[in-house]
């Protein structure tokens, strides 16, 4: 009997050909890595086009050949297996961190006119999360933005991975690829071609980003020697205090700020015809009540934020211009303005609305007394903190401290804040006697109080609300000298520093206005040397100083120095 040559029947699972349930799952195994490997090619992509400023995120902009997708291709392409897994991680993870950088030179570019410091503006973005409103808080909008930038850059990284290893499996196709796009760029490069001005369309956004990265390291390491430098030396710290400020011996000497007031409130078109009306009229006002005023321009070493890191530079007489930098300040025993002031024998006081208790450069700077959120009694529930009333402010200061009985001279440091950001809430100027205790100002008619988010989401409103921001303040500083002003107060007011390129538009620079108003002609002698023109409004010829020039300026302005005309900015230091 013959055995039979039957082949066995397969088993279920040895099938060669699968069924209709095993091939819907490899079908979709099969479109999901499609989908997969899509949406790792668009995240590489985006990162490596993105163009470097806010204002150039439009869709054709990214209509762009990244170089380095073209060289990271062909570096990829002949590289071992192995080898190419670590160096595609590698590169993804460094392209991550690059796109994170990116994202922060935007913001930066477009709030502070600058770009980021990746040594030193770290503490910046923390000073910038607590500003920031909304059922998270600053510690949940924190925790959250390091988070998503941690797994953007593992995203990142595993992207790239992901296409390397597809560009290995199909060496032929990317090969020819690679061909194709580089003489495509080489055309786009030498043609200049763009579709967005002022992206080319041959894009090299990343390795131009770590470059200024590099630059910037630099640039940033060596402007902090310099800073240390000079904040090592101070040749106005032996002044003896008989010679300290003796020109203004009796006077109240009061600095105020005003917030985000630069240089383009008075000469962008957009402001200027409300608000240079407002300083012509106020001239004219304070004249007729026996005021002179002198104005000029400083540069802030700050644009869009940082208001404390201005207030240093002009205190201090070195400029300041990140939170190290500051940091480092305050830690030293550089003579500021209110401490030459107390060492003369003035009261010196601090007047701060927006701030909320305790204050560690109080004692560098040398007040006597602090006023802020806690002590001012601001009871208003909608002006408070950065949008406090300035009417207000100014009002709670001449009731606790020039009011005050059997006081010696006072010198004050006032921010107004009116006009900070977002331009939400705006009071109305009112009569002095019926300020109290600020609540009058939640009163219907009393000011403009607009949801932030809407106002932030609207440039134009945002840009009609710091208009009218800026002219209250102002107006507010004016009725204030005409209705408390005597013969003893001397008010130096001027804007810490421009507000956001988002609000002033690009190339408005850093300069901020200033201004000195008496009714003592002797004090406007003692300044005729700087230059500074008559009135509140200086145009666009008077000086424009560095902000750091300032104290050195009004301290030979007013010592006793035998043998140094009054005012002059020329003089040797002491």
């Amino acid at each position: 009997m013959s055995r039979s040559t039957r082949s066995p029947a397969p088993l279920p699972d040895e099938t060669s050909e699968p069924g209709p349930a095993d091939g819907g799952a490899a079908r979709t195994r099969r479109v999901v890595r499609a989908v997969v490997t899509a949406l790792a090619g668009i995240l590489v992509f985006l990162a490596l086009a993105a163009p470097r400023e806010a204002g150039q995120l439009t869709p054709l902009a990214f209509l762009r050949i990244p170089v380095e997708s073209v060289v990271g291709l062909a570096i990829l392409l002949v590289l071992p297996e192995r080898i190419r897994r670590v160096a595609a991680l590698v590169a993804g993870a460094l392209l991550g961190l690059l796109t994170l950088l990116r994202v922060l030179q935007m913001g930066f570019l477009a709030i502070l006119a600058r770009p980021f410091d990746p040594i030193f503006d770290w503490p910046q973005l923390a000073s910038g999360a607590s500003l920031l409103h909304g059922p998270l808080g600053a510690t949940g909008v924190a925790v959250g933005a390091a988070a998503a930038a941690a797994v953007l850059v593992v995203l990142t990284a595993l992207a790239t991975r992901r296409l390397a290893g597809c560009a290995a499996r199909h060496r032929t196709a990317t090969t020819r690829l690679v061909a194709v796009v580089t003489a495509a760029w080489l055309a786009c490069s030498a043609l200049g071609a763009q579709l967005v001005a002022p992206v080319p369309v041959a894009a090299r956004s990343a390795a131009a980003s770590a470059y200024e990265t590099a630059q910037q390291i630099a640039t940033s390491l060596h402007d902090q020697q310099v800073f240390d430098e000079q904040a090592a030396t101070d040749p106005l710290r032996g002044i003896p205090d008989a010679n300290l400020l003796t020109a203004l011996r009796g006077k109240d000497v009061v600095f105020t700020y005003v917030e985000s007031y630069g240089r383009a409130a008075l000469e962008n078109p957009e402001f200027g015809p409300t608000i240079t009306p407002i300083l012509d009229d106020g001239t004219r006002r304070l004249a007729a009540a026996g005021f002179g005023a002198r104005s000029g321009f400083l540069t802030s070493s700050v644009t869009g934020g940082g208001s404390w890191m201005a207030h240093a530079t002009l205190q201090s007489g070195i400029r300041v211009a990140n939170q190290h930098s500051f940091d480092k300040l305050i830690a030293s025993d550089r003579l500021t303005l209110t401490a030459a002031f107390r060492r003369a024998g003035w009261e010196t006081v601090a007047v701060q609305p927006s701030s909320l208790g305790p204050w560690p450069a109080r004692d560098f700077y040398g007040f006597d007394r602090a006023y802020d959120s806690t002590n001012l009694g601001n009871r208003s529930r909608i002006y408070d903190g950065f949008q406090t009333p300035d009417q207000f402010t100014l009002a709670a200061f001449e009731r606790a401290e020039r009011g005050r009985q059997d006081r010696g001279p006072l010198m004050a440091e006032i921010p107004l804040v009116s006009s900070h950001w977002p331009w939400a809430e705006i009071p109305q100027l009112l009569d002095w006697s019926a300020v109290g205790d600020g609540s009058v100002f939640d009163r219907p008619g009393a000011g403009q109080s607009d949801p932030a988010d809407a106002v932030e989401a609207d440039p134009d409103r945002m840009r009609d609300g710091y208009r009218r921001s800026i002219a209250y303040s102002l107006s507010a500083l004016i009725s204030y000298v005409e209705t408390y002003g005597d013969d003893n107060l001397v008010l130096v007011f001027l804007g810490d520093h421009q507000a956001a390129p988002f609000v002033t538009g690009d190339g408005a620079g850093r300069d901020v206005p200033i201004t000195l108003v008496t009714r003592d002609p002797a004090v406007l002698d003692g300044v005729a040397g700087w230059g500074w023109q008559n009135g509140l409004r200086p145009d666009p010829q008077a000086p424009v100083w560095p902000m750091e020039a300032f104290r050195d300026h009004f301290l030979t302005a007013f010592d006793a120095r035998p043998g140094t005309p009054a005012g002059d900015p020329h003089a040797a230091p002491h």
